[in-house]
């Protein structure tokens, strides 16, 4: 297959609220499995009814569970002193959407889960996530475009409510 070019549509929101507000309120909707066990439990899975039962009680109401987070913040203070904003990254998703995308399009397998992008900057926080939509778009596979579409109305709702929501005082 020859190399193609993907334009890629970034959503972004900016919140007012401080950064550990916002990400208190972006994961308090997102399963937090030990993904240890996940993987074993999925890998256990004989049947697609079993592996439907591991992923539910992995996801949060979000209908998302997080893979995994990296603090880039942590690593650019390191170098400042202390002294750099925060910047978060969280790897999150569902298997059974990736499965529903990568039935008729193997390459949706290469962007779930997804990523959104938690940073500090002077005009506020802002929750940034590449689109799969967009990502897909090129593969022209209307059965996947369909189930990333609805994959992006949810993770927008999630970044829109994190951005806004009053906080509920909720340790994270």
């Amino acid at each position: 297959m020859p190399a193609i070019e993907i334009s890629v549509r970034r959503f972004s929101v900016v919140s007012a609220r401080p950064f550990e507000q916002v990400v208190r309120a972006l994961t308090a909707t997102v399963g937090r499995p030990d993904i240890v066990a996940f993987h074993r439990d999925v890998a256990a899975a004989k049947t697609l009814a079993a592996l439907q039962r591991v992923v539910r009680k992995a996801i949060g109401p979000s209908e998302l569970m997080e893979f995994a987070r990296y603090d880039a913040g942590e690593i650019l203070r390191k170098e400042a002193g202390g002294s750099a904003p925060n910047i978060l990254r969280l790897v999150v998703g569902n298997p059974l959407i990736m499965k529903e995308m990568a039935r008729t399009s193997p390459d949706a397998a290469a962007y779930a889960p997804v990523t959104i992008l938690v940073d500090e900057r002077a005009d506020g926080v802002h929750l940034s996530y590449d689109t799969l939509a967009s990502l897909l778009s090129p593969y022209g596979d209307e059965p996947a475009l369909l189930v990333a579409k609805d994959l992006d109305t949810k993770v927008e709702k999630l970044l829109e409510s994190a951005a806004t929501q009053a906080d509920s005082g909720a340790a994270g």
